[in-house]
């Protein structure tokens, strides 16, 4: 996978990208991060890539130049490494490009996109800034919009970090154990389970006796429930998508009516 972050503030990715799993998938040949300044594609000497908006109101907007110049030379970059490589044509690859702008107007980052994403051989993410993008980068640049949530953040650079971690720790061998990308919280539709680690007693709480049994079938069973009634408590509106069976919902209804 490759993954290419445009940014008006490219330094601010150093540290995130160089730690951890992001940093270890880069090392194994996993996934390639290439970032590129959109202030390098300003038209101008002094490098401007923001205006005052037509009609007047608070703050500036980015240009629209820089944005499609930077993605024009970056879809560049993909048709020749495919050329390369013969496995479809550069305008082939160019076409099938997904360029996302992270915004708190996009579609709201889940789990299902991120596996849809891993599936990607090349991203672009674009990293908006101060009042936003002119409108035409979102008719004819870019092919989807993403926000991580409902707030309003200085600019996309953050969130483009939590749409990478996200997508990169899915991807094979990414993580030492597949099952951890597998069985995190809402992979299924529903939070996690608790987890315990050693000792088995610590400040005289207990590690729940079913997962010290052995019996794994039980442990399963025990984490399934674990999941259900912890999404019940903290985000039900989880289960109304979630994947249970109908007696599984019937213990649902049961835990609605006990509290």
């Amino acid at each position: 996978m490759h993954i290419y972050m445009l940014s008006l503030f490219p330094k601010m990715f150093e540290g995130p990208f160089n730690e951890s799993i992001v940093k270890r998938a880069v090392d194994r040949g996993l996934v390639q991060i290439d970032i590129y300044n959109i202030r390098d594609y300003a038209q101008d000497k002094h490098k401007v890539v923001d205006d005052y908006p037509y009609g007047g109101g608070a703050g500036m907007v980015m240009k629209p130049e820089p944005l499609f110049d930077a993605v024009e030379a970056v879809k560049k970059n993909i048709a020749s490494q495919v050329n390369k490589e013969g496995s479809l044509s550069g305008g082939e690859a160019q076409d099938s490009t997904s360029v996302i702008l992270l915004t708190p107007q996009g579609r709201l980052f889940q789990q299902k996109m991120a596996g849809e994403l891993a599936q990607k051989p090349n991203l672009i993410l674009v990293c908006g800034h101060y009042e936003g993008v002119d409108e035409r980068v979102r008719e004819h640049l870019v092919t989807d919009e993403i926000s991580i949530g409902d707030y309003v953040l200085t600019g996309g650079e953050l969130a483009a970090m939590v749409v990478v971690d996200a997508v990169v720790r899915l991807l094979p061998g990414a993580l030492g154990s597949s099952a951890s990308a597998e069985d995190g919280s809402h992979v299924m539709g529903l939070l996690q389970y608790p987890q315990y680690t050693r000792p088995p007693s610590f400040r005289g709480w207990e590690v729940p006796a079913t997962l010290l049994s052995g019996n794994h079938d039980a442990i399963a069973r025990w984490r399934r429930k674990q999941s259900i009634l912890r999404t019940l408590k903290r985000r039900p509106d989880l289960l109304m998508q979630a994947p249970l069976t109908d007696e599984e919902r019937q213990f649902v209804e049961e835990e609605k009516g006990a509290v």
